[in-house]
């Protein structure tokens, strides 16, 4: 069935008139007549009424209506899409995530990203809060959560766990860490949250949780500053795996209780990338979304 009849029939609907809708696409009145008869006809149905001063929708044009509007919407934003994909993104894309997870995971990704799309402008704004995206003018953000919710539209990124980590020479002249009570016996380096300031929980093998009470007289943000602060063996430090799974295989940090998973809050989290809307997504927003899917999936 032709996309254009298609459309055709949608533009009579809306404004009731062939004549009008002749002089909107600047073709003669008879031609548009004769595609809404050719449509008619492959319809095997009369779609509209006509009178000498208005033509409406039939029953059956109704019906027809209501089923190939979202059709032709879709089909038309395939066609852009398809038209988009044959050149390069260009214009501004702007990417919002926190702090530490830009710093550190989004920024060494920018060169490749900069060398595959060259037309293509960035701006990161790397914040802890939560920016109103469509206020922002935000096209993409990557956010870390449990789950996503509101109407926005996310899609994951990668799983994230958390790691307790401490500098070896901290470990070489604080008291002993063999086992998770010993944890209270310990200054840890607080994140400022308040869910991650008293207490951090265990999971083992089997499954059973216990709740360990923490106390630290240093805390700090955003989450490179407790990993900095680890690192300089000021104390024991709860760090996501994408932060100091690096420095545990360089030997700059050691895992402590790694027969346990250890989190603040829930043990099931990831990094999310949301956008605003899934109609139409800009080809720009597109080819970030595929890349860095892409770069996390080969890290």
């Amino acid at each position: 069935m032709d996309l254009n009849l298609l459309k055709l029939f949608a533009d009579v609907a809306a404004v009731g008139s062939f004549a009008a809708v002749a002089r909107t696409r600047a073709m003669d009145p008879s031609l548009v007549s004769r595609g809404i008869a050719s449509l008619e006809r492959e319809v095997g149905a009369r779609l509209f009424l006509r009178t000498t001063r208005r033509v409406t929708l039939s029953e059956a044009g109704e019906a027809f209506l209501a089923r190939i509007a979202p059709l032709t919407e879709e089909l038309e934003r395939a066609v852009a899409e398809a038209a988009d994909a044959r050149v390069q993104p260009k214009g501004t894309l702007r990417l919002t995530a926190s702090v530490t997870f830009g710093q550190t995971r989004i920024v060494p990704l920018l060169p490749a990203f900069r060398r595959r799309y060259p037309d293509l402008s960035l701006e990161c704004i790397f914040t802890d809060s939560n920016l109103d995206l469509v206020a922002e003018r935000i096209d993409l953000a990557v956010r870390l959560a449990p789950a996503i919710g509101g109407d926005l539209i996310a899609v994951k990124l990668v799983d994230t766990h958390y790691r307790v980590v401490a500098a070896p020479d901290y470990l070489e002249r604080a008291p002993s860490l063999a086992k998770l009570e010993d944890l209270s016996a310990h200054s840890c380096l607080l994140f400022n949250l308040r869910a991650y300031r008293s207490r951090w929980r265990f999971r083992d093998g089997h499954g059973d949780v216990v709740e360990v009470p923490i106390r630290g007289d240093i805390t700090l943000s955003p989450a490179g500053s407790v990993r900095d602060a680890a690192l300089s063996g000021l104390g024991p430090a709860l760090l996501p795996d994408w932060l100091v799974d690096g420095d545990i295989a360089a030997g700059r940090l050691m895992r402590l209780f790694p027969e346990h998973e250890a989190t603040a809050t829930t043990f099931e989290t990831a990094a999310f990338l949301i956008y605003p809307s899934r109609s139409f997504l800009p080809r720009k927003v597109r080819v970030m979304i595929d890349f860095l899917q892409q770069s996390f999936k080969d890290a």
